[in-house]
């Protein structure tokens, strides 16, 4: 695998991790390589630092090696408990927006009648489409109970405002 440092047309800086540099290559060209923050597929390679271990110390692979994670991961704590560590990184935030104009955009808003609409959906009494609105803790965990497939999403500001 190769590591590379990326910028697009409107000069974000991002990475992005390859089999080699000819599948970088390859996928640049067939427009698959896209910035996070604006979509642009418009994408070069940065200048990068080679990583060359000091005398005397490990190569990063190594390292990186030696500190795996264990075959089997502890179980993640349910969404709910989930805390956030620091400021959301810019991809991440970017992508978040992009979702949500998507959901906006395809899906009906039903506030806080969300649980009530899913069940309706569910058991045929209304048209099946996509949905979004809120949901205390409660509710989700009542509509997954019943088999009923929600998910959440972090809804972050919009990406114009």
């Amino acid at each position: 695998m190769i590591h590379y440092q990326l910028r697009c047309a409107d000069d974000h800086a991002f990475d992005g991790w390859f089999k080699d540099s000819d599948a970088f290559d390859k996928q640049a060209k067939a427009g698959f390589v896209e910035c996070p923050a604006c979509g642009s597929a418009r994408v070069r390679r940065s200048l990068m630092a080679p990583a060359i271990p000091k005398k005397g110390r490990p190569a990063r692979n190594q390292a990186v090696a030696a500190e795996a994670p264990p075959a089997v991961p502890a179980p993640a704590p349910p969404v709910a408990d989930a805390v956030a560590a620091g400021p959301m990184p810019a991809q991440v935030m970017a992508l978040l927006q992009r979702v949500r104009a998507e959901v906006e955009k395809r899906c009906d808003y039903v506030g806080t009648d969300f649980a009530a609409e899913a069940r309706r959906i569910h058991r045929g009494e209304a048209d099946v489409r996509g949905i979004y609105g809120e949901a205390s803790a409660d509710d989700a965990a009542a509509l997954q109970d019943e088999g009923i497939d929600i998910a959440r999403v972090p809804w972050v500001p919009r990406a114009d405002g």
